[in-house]
């Protein structure tokens, strides 16, 4: 039987550190657990906010509603031949996911080591990272309608992923509940070095044939070395996404500012690095009160201590028009406000 709590704290269930509280809150373990959650009169009377890592969202105020914290553990694999599929429940730590694959030398997921969050989150928001998409290895997902109950199973096509982007953003979006998600891996690594800061630090280890234990212990020290520990300051990773725009809109803002970080982004458009934009508008490491952005990165803000969510959601607005002014791109926040 779920049992529900009320008034709790969510300062410890999100990264950011931001003190606020729910109205209700009831955790969840298996997937039975929350098909019984789910016929509950309370789910139909409050607003919902299913909650995995919670290192992707930031409060504004408290929550009215009731938050479900996922927590299904569980990770087993079926062997196809050189194919692998490996099953995880929504509730595992992503990090964790991505040490048992790569300990078990399945390929495919390495280049996502020490992305914050849950296995569950992570088809919402088809997270992703040097070079590598949640897409590039996902098979299928489970989930459940909160309206009626009914178990569904989506496939890749059904995702409908975009660029930190999936149909649980959009048209689906707050009507299903995910509790496990498959993955095609490969016990046959095709190593993906595309990324120069991953290069440069195999070079530096002398290393010239890389596993895919090598790469995961590469981008950790790269994560490591740029981004801060959430458990020492409260942070969402990446606070913005990276801009992506048309061709001819690249060319006026590159004739203007030829130094433009930017990589092709296909069919005519062009991705920029938004933590250069921000750099280049003077917020790295700066401190507004008991906010800023992280001395080593300008792509993630921080609370310092104390900082409510309407101070860095304030901050942040800052950053947007600041880096629209200059360079006339509009950036979008990646993180999910509440």
């Amino acid at each position: 039987m779920t049992i529900f709590q009320e008034n709790i704290s969510l300062k410890p269930y999100n990264t950011f550190s931001i003190p606020v509280s729910s109205h209700y809150f009831a955790e969840v373990f298996s997937s039975s657990a929350l098909e019984e959650l789910l016929k509950s009169e309370l789910i139909k009377e409050q607003q919902l906010l299913i909650l995995g890592g919670g290192s992707n969202l930031l409060f504004t105020k408290d929550f009215d509603g009731l938050v479900i914290k996922m927590s299904i553990p569980g990770i087993s694999e079926e062997i196809h031949g050189d194919e692998v599929i490996v099953t995880a429940g929504a509730g595992v730590v992503w990090n964790d996911f991505v040490n048992y694959c790569v300990q078990k030398g399945f390929a495919g997921v390495e280049n996502l080591s020490l992305i914050p969050g849950t296995v569950g989150a992570s088809p919402i928001q088809n997270i992703g990272a040097y070079g590598v998409e949640l897409k590039d290895v996902f098979e299928s997902c489970s989930a459940y309608e909160i309206a009626t109950g009914k178990r569904r199973s989506f496939n890749h096509q059904d995702c409908r992923f975009g660029y930190r982007d999936s149909i649980f953003k959009n048209e689906l979006k707050g009507q299903y509940i995910i509790t496990e998600v498959s993955f095609r891996l490969s016990r046959v690594a095709s190593i993906n070095t595309q990324y120069g800061a991953i290069q440069e630090e195999l070079v530096k280890r002398g290393i010239a044939h890389p596993t895919i234990a090598d790469v995961s212990a590469v981008v950790s020290h790269i994560r490591v070395s740029k981004l801060p520990d959430p458990s020492t300051i409260g942070n969402a990773g990446s606070f913005f996404k990276n801009p992506v725009i048309e061709e001819d809109a690249f060319q006026k803002i590159f004739e203007k500012f030829p130094e433009l970080v930017h990589y092709p982004a296909g069919n005519g458009k062009v991705k920029l690095a938004a933590g250069w934009l921000i750099e280049q508008c003077g917020f790295k490491g700066k401190v507004v009160g008991q906010t800023g952005t992280w001395k080593n990165q300008a792509l993630v803000l921080v609370n310092h201590g104390q900082a409510s969510g309407q101070e860095v959601y304030s901050f942040s607005e800052n950053i947007i028009d600041t880096v629209a002014a200059r360079f006339g791109v509009r950036l979008e926040r990646e993180v999910n406000i509440l």
